[in-house]
């Protein structure tokens, strides 16, 4: 009875990994002979491991990726111009401590949104807080936000993200609202924040399809500077490889108007 008493105020304490561990710790540590502070110790240690996986969940249910990608599952056999030096250095968390943004370019189908939602599994296994957007339901939601009042707080919650990634920036010209939107984003994360961008147009023609000269100015100064870029060539590899859907994960991103935790 004490033990049942013991695990229910550890739950009413929300010490939750203590209380899963209890039961199983205490036949041990009887059969281990442990002392009390040996005990207490191990416990504290599952309480340790429990909050770390429940923050890991969160934040990976929070970053919204399309698919769940790995570095570590990286196709290198297939000649599309990405080089594993370039991924090894992006391999660590320096770029994201740097703020830094990576600019990954190239046709539909050879792997862009893999490869970013590879290092936005990356940052959050690394205790980063990530975003998932595609551009299009990006500027949807922030186009939504003016009509509702919520645009700046929009904004903000975007530029508190640690890794924000956008996805298929630049399939149409941008409208003014949108690149003024671009601006913002680009400008709030500025030395402040990484950024993922990836696009089917080549970096040569982002500036006249963002549209008024002085905006994209100031945009491209802010996005290629110190920025790794990933230039994918070749054909599609969906081409070469059946699809295989992933359930459980949603097309396009996430809804900025979802109640998204980026703490």
């Amino acid at each position: 009875m004490l033990n049942e008493q013991t695990i229910a105020t550890l739950n009413a304490m929300k010490l939750f990994g203590m209380a899963q561990a209890f039961q199983e710790r205490l036949s041990s540590a009887r059969q281990a002979e442990l002392s009390h502070a040996d005990f207490v110790g191990l416990l504290v240690q599952d309480e340790k491991a429990y909050r770390d996986n429940q923050r890991l969940k969160r934040l990976l249910r929070n970053a919204k990726l399309r698919q769940p990608a790995a570095l570590e599952d990286i196709d290198y056999r297939q000649p599309r111009g990405l080089s594993k030096q370039a991924m090894l250095e992006l391999g660590s968390t320096q770029w994201i401590e740097g703020h830094r943004t990576v600019l990954i370019t190239g046709p539909s189908g050879i792997g862009k949104s893999y490869l970013a939602c590879a290092l936005g599994n990356f940052a959050a296994r690394a205790g980063y807080t990530v975003l998932y957007l595609r551009a299009p339901r990006l500027f949807e939601a922030l186009q939504q936000a003016r009509g509702d009042g919520s645009h700046l707080k929009t904004l903000a919650k975007l530029a508190r993200v640690q890794l924000l990634i956008i996805d298929d920036l630049l399939l149409t010209p941008l409208t003014d609202w949108e690149r003024q939107d671009l601006l913002e984003i680009v400008e709030d994360r500025y030395q402040c924040g990484a950024t993922v961008i990836t696009s089917q147009c080549p970096i040569g023609d982002w500036h006249p399809n963002i549209g008024d000269p002085t905006l994209a100015d100031a945009i491209c100064d802010r996005l290629l500077h110190n920025a790794y870029k990933i230039e994918l060539k070749g054909d599609s590899m969906r081409k070469n490889s059946a699809a295989t859907p992933t359930p459980n994960h949603k097309k396009g991103g996430a809804n900025i108007a979802d109640d998204t935790n980026v703490s």
